[in-house]
């Protein structure tokens, strides 16, 4: 970060002029208010804001003040209408058919139509993209072929049979398909835009928006800039000139500028002013549960790890995560032991039989794993432990490595990386145990069964079973909710034994709101719409 970020004359200025050709002037104001700018904190500077390539959740946060998919999600985190006013489902759930706005516009002002959401979709499944999240969407008609490189674009489920309608067909049916299509990676695409920025389509300057604001600057690592889009179908209804997003990788250095008015809300709330913040700001602290899970993974490619489920296995039972929430997190995090967040809809938390053992009987059973691995106080477990620059990243693996080196004399390096050498780190398959998480992207547990199979391309372990990937097929296949919810569970079982991952933890989203921002709303998916907040008019 790059200094503190005051509102000034300036900062309204550059709000208020959009540059480029790709888009009409941007509003100061509007009917629904005056020239306010919210301030909003970030944890990382995305990486990148294309929203067909971005997979960072500090990416998708932003996004989705920007693109506004065929549904969008409603205060309580369920798919609601965007830019299709609704949608019917076939008989067989195989076949949806959404109805289209005809006054959503582009901030070129071009009308956002049914072909603009099939290019979207063809262009995320395309190799060429190399998106990591194609497989998301990989439940439509031959998506997993055209991923592949098998099967050519225009054979994807997805048509434009009149302008104001797409036609979306399924593999198997997806009741959650209405909330996998609010996220960010399935917006549509301006072609005429696209094609002539290609690469550079996703710039200030030439990113067009179909949502509440428009891309204007991108000060990469200090900040974020988005100005009003007044030609977005629900404009009257926005109250705000633009927002800000300030990068802030510095917990304690974020909680300053709060304090000194100069953010407000605050992405993170650092953990050890806790007690202040509940002491001093407890009616601004939102804590709220939220789907997602924290964990450290291993590489399955190669030594020390690759074929050993029992020293992975040893690495997660010695780990007090109850110690860990409580004492390190103390934000209301629940000990995570197995994969799918509680809250999730349909399902039943999977836990491990080990999880409910004493934990100095976990600790013998982990010994005896360990020894049969080959390793001893002669002889310890050595590898390096990578995790992205933050303070309660740093915070946990301090406690992690030292439960690990007192319970079985495991000696682990620690190496923080900036997030994008980490992230190069583990796709390279450089990083032998890494930190990372995943936030579900809608309310069904197949977000996160999901993330597990062989041929899903943010599945950071390489974690790669025939059978797992069998029950999570014939779990999408299957139309009884108990009996999908049965396989899954069996398939996250299954994953928990070969243990390509250690759960830590639960998360719970931790927000600091000035009383002056109107609106603010939690749900477990974390998504609260800048477009949804307003000012209330500083008495200063």
């Amino acid at each position: 970060m790059n200094g503190r970020l005051v509102r000034s004359a300036v900062v309204l200025a550059s709000l208020a002029a959009l540059g480029g050709c790709a888009h009409r002037a941007a509003t100061p104001a509007g009917a629904g208010g005056g020239a306010d700018i919210l301030l909003r904190g970030l944890d990382l500077d995305p990486d990148s804001l294309d929203p067909q390539k971005a997979r960072s959740v500090e990416a998708q946060r932003v996004l989705r003040d920007i693109c506004e998919g065929l549904t969008t999600l409603g205060r309580q985190g369920h798919p609601a209408p965007g830019i299709a006013t609704g949608w019917t489902v076939g008989p067989r759930g195989k076949t949806y058919t959404f109805t289209l706005r005809h006054d959503a516009r582009w901030s070129t002002g071009a009308p956002v139509v049914a072909a603009d959401f099939v290019a979207g979709l063809r262009r995320l499944v395309n190799p060429r993209t190399a998106s990591d999240y194609a497989a998301v969407v990989s439940v439509i008609r031959h998506a997993p072929g055209i991923i592949a490189g098998r099967r050519p674009l225009d054979e994807l489920g997805v048509y434009a049979p009149a302008p104001y309608t797409v036609l979306i067909k399924l593999r198997t049916p997806a009741h959650y398909l209405p909330a996998l299509l609010a996220a960010p990676a399935t917006c549509p695409v301006d072609p005429p835009v696209l094609a002539q920025y290609g690469a550079a389509y996703a710039q200030p300057g030439h990113m067009p928006s179909d949502g509440a604001f428009v891309l204007t600057q991108w000060a990469h690592g200090s900040y974020i800039e988005l100005a009003r889009n007044p030609d977005y179908w629900r404009n009257a209804a926005t109250h705000l000139s633009g927002v800000r997003y300030v990068i802030a990788t510095d917990e304690n250095a974020e909680l300053e500028m709060y304090r000194a008015g100069e953010l407000d809300i605050m992405d993170a709330v650092p953990r050890a002013e806790m007690g202040w913040i509940r002491a001093h700001l407890a009616s601004q602290l939102h804590i709220a549960p939220e789907l997602g899970t924290y964990y450290y993974g291993f590489n399955l490619q190669r030594a020390p790890f690759k074929g050993q489920p029992g020293l992975r296995r040893a690495l997660a039972m010695v780990i007090d995560r109850h110690r860990l929430t409580r004492f390190v997190l103390r934000a209301g995090e629940l000990p995570a032991y197995s994969w799918v967040p509680p809250g999730t809809d349909g399902y039943q938390a999977q836990p491990p039989a080990w999880s409910r053992l004493a934990m100095a009987a976990r600790i013998a059973a982990a010994r005896r794993l360990y020894a049969a691995a080959g390793y001893s106080a002669s002889h310890p477990l050595r590898f390096t432990l990578e995790y992205n620059a933050g303070e309660i990243h740093q915070d946990v693996a301090l406690a992690v490595t030292s439960m690990w080196r007192r319970a079985l004399g495991v000696r682990a390096r620690l190496q923080v990386e900036d997030f994008s050498t980490l992230m190069h780190d583990i796709d390279s398959g450089e990083a032998t145990v890494f930190r990372s998480s995943w936030i579900g992207d809608y309310n069904d547990p197949y977000t996160f069964a999901q993330y597990f199979k062989s041929d899903f391309g943010i599945n950071l372990p390489h974690y790669d079973n025939p059978a797992y990937d069998r029950l999570v097929d014939r779990a999408e296949a299957t139309l009884d909710p108990a009996r999908r919810a049965a396989l899954l569970e069996r398939a996250e079982r299954l994953m928990l034994r070969d243990q390509p991952i250690i759960p830590l933890y639960f998360y719970v989203s931790k927000h600091l709101v000035k009383p002056r921002v109107t609106g603010w709303y939690d749900n477990v998916m974390d998504v609260t719409y800048s477009r949804e907040l307003g000012l209330r008019a500083d008495p200063r």
